[in-house]
């Protein structure tokens, strides 16, 4: 049982088992990688009944003709055209889950919050504990009888822009919080035109929310994890990371934890990193 105050963002592989076949319910497999074609694991196997998106390509609008900031968020009207053709509605809950803790199903909810859509969980401890409890999987891929139809709701207070994130460099609020890697954070590891954190953000690696098995550590132990950090119950805070799939997950995971003043900041690195204009700091200062 679940002792997050809203245990309604994170299903367990049991929840997910009983909703297979429901029409209210819409399962996404949402694994992906850089290096390797993760719709080809879908068709291979994957939860019975779910569809496959691919965030980078299914979920993000085209780069300007810059080519900077790739990956983000869709437009309302081509968001509400990805939905109905995965046959997500105005009224379907959908349940999404990966490969890698939840983190790029997160994207997904990202998304739908965005665009005023709450009916959404990830399954924890995603694909491998399905595998791993011995529950079925369907192979190929998963047609629909006919396209949903998704109205965009677009709602404030979810992703900060590039100006919002400024305003809190100058202004010490909200609390900016980065979830890459360490050798991102510093610059050593570098994945835009220039390496480095933003000026003030507090650097916590997205992953450690998770137990080894990609489970959620428990509720008090996240709560605590990220108070001593500096979050507390009133904290304000933006997440980013390199693409804003990464600080979805956190996001979710604050959210989840009970904290409403949290937004991810939709360009993350690969916008501010690709501006030569924008503050940036390397090390750990």
């Amino acid at each position: 049982m679940s002792t997050l105050p809203r245990a309604e963002l994170f299903w367990s592989t049991e929840r997910v088992a009983s909703a297979i076949g429901d029409p209210g319910v819409r399962i996404v497999d949402c694994r992906f990688s850089f290096d390797e074609d993760m719709r080809a694991r879908y068709l291979d196997g994957h939860v019975p009944g779910a569809v496959y998106v691919n965030w980078a390509e299914d979920l993000s609008a085209p780069p300007p003709a810059s080519g900077h900031p790739r990956w983000m968020l869709q437009a309302p009207g081509d968001f509400a055209r990805t939905m109905a053709r995965l046959g997500i509605g105005n009224e379907t809950t959908v349940v999404g889950y990966d490969s890698e803790g939840g983190h790029h199903a997160a994207r997904l909810w990202l998304a739908l919050r965005r665009f005023g859509h709450d009916r959404m969980a990830v399954m924890e401890g995603g694909i491998q504990k399905w595998i791993a409890e011995g529950r079925p999987l369907e192979t190929g891929a998963r047609s629909l009888e006919k396209p949903a139809v998704f109205t965009p709701r677009p709602r404030e207070g979810v992703v900060a822009s590039k100006e919002d994130v400024l305003a809190a460099v100058r202004s010490g609020d909200p609390w900016l919080l980065d979830v890459r890697r360490d050798s991102e954070f510093t610059g050593v590891e570098k994945r835009a035109a220039r390496g480095g954190h933003i000026p003030g953000a507090v650097n916590i690696l997205w992953k450690d929310a998770l137990k080894e098995d990609w489970t959620l550590r428990d509720a008090d132990e996240l709560e605590e994890f990220y108070m001593n950090a500096g979050f507390g119950p009133e904290t304000s805070t933006i997440t980013y990371c390199q693409a804003g799939v990464r600080a979805a997950f956190t996001h979710l995971v604050l959210t989840a934890l009970g904290h409403d003043e949290v937004r991810t900041y939709d360009g993350s690195w690969e916008e501010w990193g690709n501006e030569p204009d924008l503050p940036i700091i390397t090390g750990r200062s």
